[in-house]
């Protein structure tokens, strides 16, 4: 089991760092859009090559960063219903949706994604859109995607295993960082308060 949590450590590492680094896919989309903007504005031009980098940015974002969502333990659940249970009933919850939920459509789309990307870079697949970028590198983004999606699901599975097994400290004793926050009396975001 020592292995596993190591491989599991070495998953939660790389997840976090692409998910941190990923971030700033979302101020380069603003920026690219914002730009666009302005040249279309100002100079009454326009590229529908800025228009769709805007859309590979923010697809990467949010394609790069679900396994670090997961690892932070903040998809979206029903809390209320899901907050009802004890932390042991909880930890059961998520280990068999990680098995029988999460990891075969992960799997699935993996499955899927495979063929569809190497048609699309073999082809060397181009935006119908005048003056529009090459497709296969967003078609890239969704299998990569996956792949840490799922390999996040694994590191998840075994962490889930290893706490209700006594092996480790459950790392996320709430349900979420809101919930974390909510229990110790702060608000997730005092800036929002009037």
């Amino acid at each position: 089991m020592s292995a596993l949590l190591a491989l599991s450590r070495a998953i939660d590492r790389l997840n976090e760092v692409i998910g941190k680094a990923i971030a700033w896919a979302i101020l380069a989309a603003i920026l690219v859009s914002a730009g666009n903007a302005v040249v279309r504005k100002t100079f009454n031009m326009s590229s529908n090559a800025w228009l769709e980098l805007q859309w590979y940015l923010f697809g990467a974002a949010f394609l790069l960063a679900a396994a670090y969502t997961l690892k932070q333990n903040e998809h979206i659940r029903v809390d209320i219903v899901y907050g009802m249970w004890s932390r042991r009933t909880q930890h059961w919850i998520d280990l068999l949706g990680h098995l029988f939920f999460l990891m075969p459509f992960v799997l699935l789309m993996i499955w899927y994604f495979i063929p569809y990307f190497l048609l699309s870079y073999r082809n060397g697949e181009v935006s119908s859109s005048a003056g529009g970028l090459l497709i296969w590198p967003a078609k890239s983004l969704l299998l990569i995607g996956f792949a840490q999606l799922g390999l996040q699901g694994f590191s998840e599975i075994i962490k889930k295993i290893a706490v209700m097994t006594g092996r480790i400290d459950d790392p996320s004793p709430f349900v979420s960082a809101h919930g974390a926050a909510a229990l110790a009396g702060e608000t997730p975001n005092e800036d929002a308060r009037p």
